[in-house]
């Protein structure tokens, strides 16, 4: 089992930044990659972006990019996504996730966080 713990989300104006960190533990070990997703009310979720625990290979949906940034922390177990340049409709729970591959799909994730709100007034 790996547990994960979102943390950093929060009400913030349009065109301003927060910064999400995730905390892994427990089997962090059968873990190669994490991901972020983020689901609006009546929206399916959506892939965010991921990141390799190994070489930190990166990917990320169109609409964040060059907006939002995913990095880790080996040491600590924990990733990260910096969201600059926020926009109401990034307005969402986000999720991280835990699985073998870095990559857009859902079920490619075994572990789940339980989401953190973000909300970006306009």
């Amino acid at each position: 089992q790996v547990q994960l713990v979102e943390s950093g989300g929060g009400l913030v104006q349009a065109g301003g930044s927060l910064r999400l960190s995730c905390a892994a533990s427990g089997r962090t070990f059968s873990s190669a990659a994490m991901g972020w997703f983020r689901q609006a009310p009546g929206k399916e979720r959506e892939f965010v972006a991921a990141i390799r625990w190994s070489g930190g290979s990166t990917a990320y949906a169109d609409s964040v990019k060059g907006r939002f940034t995913i990095s880790r922390d080996n040491a600590k177990n924990t990733v990260y996504l910096q969201m600059n340049s926020l926009k109401p409709e990034d307005t969402a729970v986000y999720y991280c996730a835990s699985g073998l591959y870095s990559d857009s799909l859902p079920k490619s994730y075994y572990y789940w966080g339980q989401g953190t709100q973000v909300t970006v007034s306009s």
